[in-house]
């Protein structure tokens, strides 16, 4: 039998290191995504305080930074975490040997790397974004290809699976388009990609995995939890989202009610049927479901944004439908899902801890702020403090997990 490691265990040597990380898909990919939650908002963060203060010669990137800093993002920060997620569970959910290094690695090293070369490229270094990108996509291939054939090899090809499969598949898509942009193509490619990352790629994964695993979550903890997962719910919000996509790319904001209320109405009825009153401890718990209502509060923003347009000609709350989904959901739901596998597969009990309540707190606040910046006044001030509380959010929560990845488990297990 393994020996317990003690809970002060040291971090690997340097000659250790490449074999610890490479040891499970989410050591290697959390780790890079959790530095590449501060990277992404840091420059985020600066470009901002340069847009409402000026920085002197502060390089600009060679395309407009609000599609530099939503590519970046959605492409390569939390796919990141995605690509970790899924390249562990879905042999798990198929009943499938795990993958090994050299599936995995590669994913990291593609996906890793050209996203720190796009972070680059944005300084004013139009060469260096190409290539970040084009790095990136053979990331996205590499792992698509591999989850493809664990689904192929599978004799239970569940729904879950597929889904998340098609969404990667359109995130290839998104990504092809917005390379077509880079190397002289319309602007209306860098559109559809930016569209295709929040709707076809992030929202689709975030949804499908919160489907699967927030009943399984509940049910094993709660007593006389009625654990609710309908099939229906993944193709009719395929069809919605598809349809929002295409609404959004091609500007038909008159008509995008006939999508988002239906949409609001499906996330509000998930909210409810998966009965968050009944899952407020353990607080491991309670984050997934305090996350998730965040996702039918962005879609009754966008519908009655939709309603007021499609009546009046207004277009109130401007982005703050898309960022109560991206900080709100999206950010919130990272915090929670990353911080249980993180303390699951360590080793550790299955706790939220200090830390990551202090994360997840304060993320709620980044949140307001950042909806509170469309409501008029000085909107680059609100839009500079937002981007500043993310790093105050996230910067105790990245370092502690950065330790437990380059720790070994506690339990003295592998992985």
């Amino acid at each position: 039998m393994a020996r317990s490691r003690t809970p002060d265990a040291k971090p690997a040597t340097f000659a250790e290191l490449p074999a610890l990380l490479s040891s499970a898909p989410h050591r290697l990919l959390f780790l890079a995504g959790a530095i590449a939650v501060l990277l992404s908002m840091a420059w985020w963060a600066v470009e901002l305080t340069w847009m409402r203060f000026g920085l002197g010669n502060w390089p600009q990137p060679s395309i407009p930074p609000g599609w530099g800093h939503a590519m970046v993002i959605q492409y390569g920060l939390f796919p990141l975490f995605m690509f970790g997620f899924l390249l562990t569970v879905f042999p798990r959910w198929m009943n499938l040997p795990g993958l090994s290094r050299r599936h995995y690695v590669p994913v990291a090293a593609g996906v890793f790397g050209g996203y720190v070369l796009a972070n680059v490229g944005l300084l004013g270094l139009p060469a260096l974004l190409k290539a970040g990108f084009v790095v990136m996509l053979a990331g996205y291939l590499v792992g698509t290809t591999i989850l493809a054939r664990v689904l192929r090899a599978a004799s239970n090809r569940i729904d879950h699976a597929k889904s998340c499969l098609l969404a990667l598949m359109l995130g290839c898509v998104g990504l092809v388009a917005f390379l077509v942009y880079l190397f002289g193509g319309p602007e209306t490619c860098a559109w559809l990609a930016i569209h295709i990352g929040t709707f076809g790629l992030l929202l689709p994964i975030f949804f499908t995995v919160t489907h699967r695993m927030l009943p399984f979550f509940s049910g094993n903890v709660v007593k006389d939890y009625h654990v609710v997962r309908p099939r229906w719910s993944l193709p009719v919000v395929w069809v919605l989202l598809l349809a929002h996509l295409l609404m959004e790319w091609r500007e038909l904001l008159a008509w995008r009610w006939v999508v988002d209320v239906p949409l609001a109405l499906v996330f509000a009825w998930h909210a409810v049927a998966w009965q968050p009153w009944k899952a407020m401890r353990p607080g491991i718990l309670a984050v997934l479901h305090l996350s998730f209502a965040w996702l039918p509060i962005a879609f009754v923003l966008y519908a009655v944004q939709d309603v007021i347009y499609a009546s009046r000609g207004e277009l109130l709350f401007m982005r703050a439908p898309l960022h109560a989904l991206g900080v709100g959901y999206f950010g919130s739901m990272l915090v929670a899902m990353v911080t249980r596998v993180t303390q699951g597969h360590s080793g550790r009990p299955l706790q939220m801890g200090a830390i990551a309540w202090l994360c997840f707190a304060l993320l709620q606040v980044v949140t307001l702020l950042r909806l509170r910046a469309e409501l008029g006044g000085d909107v680059y001030l609100w839009l500079v403090i937002a981007a500043y509380g993310w790093l105050v959010a996230f910067l105790p929560w990245v370092l502690r997990s950065a330790w437990i990845y380059l720790t070994p488990r506690r339990d003295g297990k592998p992985g």
